[in-house]
């Protein structure tokens, strides 16, 4: 039994790391299981399908026709010279088959234009996921580090909890040597109560945020874990690079881009329409007519046909009451709408890079100077817990101490996410998030 306590013992912190969860991790696990990027890469894998078949515009068709009757009838003729023929159950058979082949040779070059569309939409379908995958990477991150900010958080109060059991002995102590009185030692057990309620609300808080974690991961609700305990931040970005890579390398101007070669195309199709088709038809027919019995002695007991035809067949567009027009207007008309879309989206892009930008540099000055007021705030609560402790001050100067130093950690913590959270966001305005 000791041997096993033992051998638990040695592998604890071994077992403890395994449990560990890096942002990398998540990344990965939300990349092969996320239900909206597994969706996407569906639609993807069905445009690549129709792009794989694409060619078969370009090919004639084939079709086979085939044919069997039975007939049974009663005939009755009269012929000019007055003569009268009759008879019943005149049995027949009628056997006919086809091989028909029909190719569009011509038709205002829209078939290339449509085998054009669907390689374009294949592009677009690995755009669009990719798009998805930034959007998704961004939200993993920012849940991933929100519940790490959760995690200093909740360090942070079990920190001023041990100051406040501190500070509840020492108010203890004071009262039963007569140097202190009952409200400081009630005002402190009330602030270590109000760390207790605030240490179970933040556990609260860090399990909901993995449950979003998990489901962006699409991984079992159950799934427990621990996150890294510090929020890692790039001090190092710089404006002008994300600018000037943006327009190639954003994921939604280069959706919106290819929107307009889409567009393109589609006024090519519509185009086409106002130009003559022309088909090369051919075929190989084969019939045969039999009679088991005539009426009419000229008529044959069997009848065979073998043989092919070929030609070529022209279809004009005359008139079809201006609907080609209309289209082609239409066409370009969202064509237009396809360019103002791009710009749209490279300026409101370039506004979402400077914004985050700011932010970013902003959070960094905030959190450089939460960085040196946490340590402030430190040495100011050991001074004053060392001046209650010799009764040199009272319990106010020694909470107010405390609450600056949790006003300090609030601060900084929250410095360190939203500063996070700018980072990722020009990360993914860059289109630099996965690489």
């Amino acid at each position: 039994m000791k041997k096993t306590t033992l051998i638990l013992l040695l592998l604890l912190p071994i077992l403890l790391k395994a449990q560990s969860f890096s942002v990398e991790e998540a990344v990965a696990t939300a990349l092969k299981n996320n239900y909206d990027i597994r969706l996407l890469r569906n639609d993807s894998m069905v445009y690549a399908l129709d792009n794989k078949y694409a060619y078969a515009a370009l090919l004639p068709s084939v079709n086979g026709q085939a044919t069997q009757l039975f007939n049974n009838y009663d005939q009755k003729q009269k012929l000019s010279d007055g003569s009268l023929r009759e008879r019943n159950g005149i049995k027949s058979g009628n056997t006919n088959a086809s091989v028909n082949l029909n190719w569009t040779i011509f038709d205002g070059l829209k078939m290339f234009a449509t085998k054009d569309k669907v390689e374009a939409y294949t592009q677009y379908g690995t755009l669009a996921l990719q798009s998805q995958i930034s959007t998704t990477v961004s939200e993993v991150i920012n849940t991933y580090y929100e519940i790490v900010r959760e995690k200093e958080q909740l360090q942070a109060i079990e920190e001023q909890m041990i100051l406040n059991e501190e500070r509840v002995k020492q108010a203890e102590n004071k009262l039963n040597t007569g140097l202190g009185a009952k409200p400081e030692l009630l005002q402190a057990k009330v602030d270590l109560n109000a760390q207790k309620a605030a240490k179970i609300k933040q556990n609260v808080r860090a399990e909901q945020l993995k449950q979003h974690l998990n489901l962006l991961m699409a991984v079992a609700p159950e799934t427990n874990y621990d996150v890294a305990d510090s929020i890692p931040i790039d001090k190092t970005l710089n404006v002008s690079e994300i600018l000037s890579k943006a327009e190639n390398t954003n994921p939604e101007i280069i959706l919106a881009r290819k929107e307009i070669d889409i567009a393109q195309i589609t006024l090519k199709e519509k185009k086409a329409d106002q130009y003559p088709v022309v088909n090369l038809n051919a075929a190989y027919n084969f019939s045969r007519y039999n009679n088991l019995t005539v009426i009419n002695d000229f008529t044959p007991l069997q009848n065979r046909n073998i043989g092919f035809n070929y030609g070529i067949s022209t279809y004009i567009p005359l008139f079809n009451g201006f609907n080609v027009k209309r289209q082609i207007k239409e066409a370009k008309l969202d064509l237009d709408y396809k360019n103002i879309l791009y710009d749209f989206r490279k300026d409101q892009t370039k506004t979402a890079v400077v914004n985050a930008y700011k932010e970013y540099k902003l959070q960094i000055s905030v959190l450089q100077l939460e960085e040196e007021n946490i340590l402030l705030a430190k040495e100011n609560v050991y001074i004053s817990s060392e001046r209650f402790r010799l009764g040199v001050t009272g319990s106010l100067e020694l909470r107010e101490t405390q609450k600056s130093l949790e006003d300090a950690y609030n601060r900084l913590i929250a410095a360190r996410f939203a500063t996070k959270v700018a980072e990722t966001e020009l990360l993914r305005l860059k289109g630099d998030l996965v690489k």
